[in-house]
């Protein structure tokens, strides 16, 4: 636990993160390919930052496990005209 911030930890089989500033509960061993399937977003459309350093290899989201404090932050792509 830490004071003055978010909270972040496993429970009973769960790892507790935080995306786009709000607390989300996935099962322990969960990765970041699944944690972007819990939102229903599609990798090829969204930017991940996962502890403010930027995920490029959108490949590797799948073997990338979730941790105690983690935080992300995911944008979607827009487009302008």
């Amino acid at each position: 636990m830490t004071q003055g911030s978010v909270v972040t930890e496993t429970i009973a089989g769960e790892v507790v993160i935080i995306v786009n500033g709000d607390e989300r509960r996935l099962p322990a061993g969960s990765t970041v390919a699944d944690l972007l399937a819990s939102l229903k977003l599609d990798p090829r459309t969204v930017v991940v930052e996962r502890n403010r350093t930027i995920l490029r290899d959108r490949s590797s989201l799948a073997m990338l496990e979730l941790a105690t404090d983690d935080s992300f932050e995911i944008v979607h792509f827009v487009g302008g005209g």
